[in-house]
């Protein structure tokens, strides 16, 4: 067969150029480092490096929500924590106003003492996140979540929404606590609070309650001798007032020191509605170490142990409901930390899987470049000297 010298230029240029292409295509996977250039060279590995790559996309997005939320915790957590400092503080206080060598001088510095305390933990509840947000606002951390009324009582205007954050494919944590549920509430736990009636003329004075239910018990007083009632709505007993007994009905078991008059009245409230606002009962209890003692004699010194009693009882179960929310503080964070790691695992298995779909054998990719490379030198050495055959040039 006969092959025309245009015919042979143009089969040797064509597999020089086949062989110069793909010679460029093993550079380029060289230097990109990757299996295959385009998505048709391996349709299957491009579609599951898709899937493997939206898959470490959004464990990225998980770890930098997990890292908002927990910076937020801890802002929270470290609010709380001065919250508590300043509840024993409160309580120690309440304890040395009971003293009973106590002058209107000494209570009068409890109280300013107390008021100190009092704008502090204000101060701590309106507290912001460094971003300028409110953290114990809800959804309307942008205004100042408690309020100091003209009356010196404190009003709160955030509301009880949770800020939810997705920190994993099926988990939604929230970064803050709204302020009610923790200024403004007790646990479901939390002890009776005792009160006396303000309107009360005799010295007695209540014990902090034991209770085995969640009733409410009203204790009054009338008749010569003096007579108890105690009712809690539906059943009551009575008996002969004595101090220092206990007066028990139903799961009720509590103590009434002094000498109470005809018509006095005490109750024994669960905390959830014996009013739950800690700034409220801080702010009961500065108003009864300003009463001076020494004009009321055995009475006012009734008032005020019965206000401290209360105020204690009130402190002490608004403290423990700040321990309890601080330890779901606690437990969200450590669910962050567990998360973080359970993502840094999920990201190590896809990085490796997508390494093993797309990421180059350098190996064997320069072994088939040398290949290629020398196949490509020799058809050209060879295309050279067979153009240069001639029959005239045996002539």
């Amino acid at each position: 067969m006969r092959i025309s010298t245009q015919s042979f230029f143009q089969r040797n240029l064509s597999g020089m150029g086949s062989l110069q292409e793909q010679l460029l295509r093993v550079q380029q996977k060289l230097g990109t480092g990757t299996k295959f250039l385009t998505p048709s060279e391996d349709p299957v590995a491009a579609a599951r490096t898709l899937r493997v790559g939206q898959s470490l996309a959004e464990t990225a997005q998980y770890a930098a929500s997990r890292a908002r939320a927990s910076q937020a915790l801890s802002t929270e957590e470290s609010a709380l924590n001065a919250v508590t400092t300043v509840l024993q503080d409160v309580k120690v206080l309440i304890v040395q106003a009971g003293n009973g060598a106590s002058t209107d001088a000494d209570r009068a510095t409890i109280a300013k003492s107390l008021e100190s305390s009092f704008t502090q933990l204000l101060g701590i509840a309106n507290s912001d996140d460094g971003n300028g947000q409110y953290l114990f606002a809800g959804f309307q951390s942008d205004r100042t979540p408690f309020a100091l009324q003209a009356d010196g009582s404190v009003q709160y205007r955030g509301d009880q929404g949770q800020r939810l954050m997705q920190v994993d494919v099926a988990r939604q944590l929230s970064g803050a606590d709204d302020g009610r549920s923790v200024f403004q509430s007790v646990q479901g736990g939390a002890r009776h609070v005792t009160t006396a009636d303000p309107a009360n003329t005799g010295s007695g004075v209540l014990s902090a309650a034991a209770t085995a239910d969640g009733g409410d018990y009203t204790i009054s007083f009338a008749g010569t001798p003096l007579q108890y009632t105690v009712s809690d709505g539906t059943t009551s007993a009575t008996g002969t007032y004595q101090a220092g007994a206990t007066i028990a009905l139903g799961g009720l078991s509590l103590r009434l020191d002094g000498s109470p008059a005809a018509g006095d009245t005490f109750r024994v409230q669960p905390a959830a509605d014996a009013g739950t606002d800690i700034f409220d009962a801080i702010r009961d209890v500065i108003a009864a170490l300003r009463l001076p003692l020494v004009a009321g004699g055995a009475v006012a010194q009734a008032a005020l142990r019965n206000a401290l009693n209360t105020a204690h009882v009130k402190v002490t179960n608004s403290y423990d409901n700040v321990l309890t929310v601080r330890s779901s503080v606690g437990s969200r964070m450590a669910e962050l930390d567990a998360l973080d790691a359970a993502g840094a695992w999920r990201e190590l298995t896809d990085r490796s899987y997508l390494s093993q779909l797309q990421d180059l054998d350098y190996a064997s990719a320069i072994s088939e470049f040398s290949l290629r490379q020398t196949n490509l030198q020799a058809t050209q050495q060879t295309f050279a000297r067979l153009q240069e055959i001639a029959l005239f040039k045996y002539l």
